[in-house]
């Protein structure tokens, strides 16, 4: 039985790329899958006072942001390294995943995953098509930026796969499954076929979200 529990609702791209990190390493873990609604019971917010996933557990050792969880498992199980050891690599991906966290995800992906996927399929909600169009100038812009940073490399921060093509991946997987995304994805360079070569690794592939989520979209 593995010492390593993974809790989050299966689908999320900051589970996903929790999972990831962990499949890369070859790692061992049990998944807690939960519900929105699991989120804001008492026992979750005793481990997550912001009531959010993923969480991370390890012989007692709690831990939450996807960034801090992913960060640790490379530190910890350093084979393969996901962090680059060139400063100037280890800077590029650490600034596409601030891209991610602060830009990407908040103002772009959210919006525009919850009225086209979420809201509609999974909960029943219309689609608020004002927030879609108010988040599309961010996406365009998001969308954009990783295909410049991106540039003719192999991956996001440089020669080397890291933690960045990780969160990146799990995160514009999801979105282009939207038709917001896939017309974002056609209107970059090398990011279209980056995107096509990273989905393609095993862990990637063991860690697809759920089918439901897949055809929401």
């Amino acid at each position: 039985m593995s010492d390593i529990q993974v809790y989050g609702i299966p689908g999320s791209p900051f589970l996903r790329s929790v999972e990831i990190t962990l499949k890369e390493k070859g790692l061992d873990y049990q998944l807690q899958a939960m519900s929105p609604a699991d989120m804001k019971t008492a026992e979750h917010l005793q481990m997550h006072p912001f009531g959010r996933i993923p969480m991370f557990e390890q012989d007692g050792f709690r831990l939450y942001e996807t960034q801090a969880i992913i960060r640790y498992i490379d530190d910890v199980f350093p084979t393969p390294p996901l962090t680059p050891g060139n400063p100037k690599a280890r800077a590029r991906m650490n600034q596409v995943i601030g891209v991610i966290e602060w830009y990407y995800f908040p103002k772009a992906a959210a919006p525009i995953g919850f009225n086209r996927i979420i809201g509609p399929r999974l909960l029943g909600l219309p689609g608020d098509e004002s927030a879609v169009a108010e988040a599309m100038p961010m996406a365009r812009t998001c969308f954009a930026e990783f295909d410049r940073l991106l540039g003719d490399k192999p991956y996001i921060a440089g020669d080397s796969f890291s933690l960045a093509d990780i969160m990146l991946g799990a995160q514009l997987d999801l979105l282009c499954e939207a038709p917001e995304g896939r017309e974002l994805i056609q209107a970059t360079g090398g990011l279209k076929d980056w995107l096509k070569r990273i989905v393609a690794r095993p862990s990637f592939a063991a860690t697809e979200p759920p089918a439901m989520l897949r055809e929401a979209a």
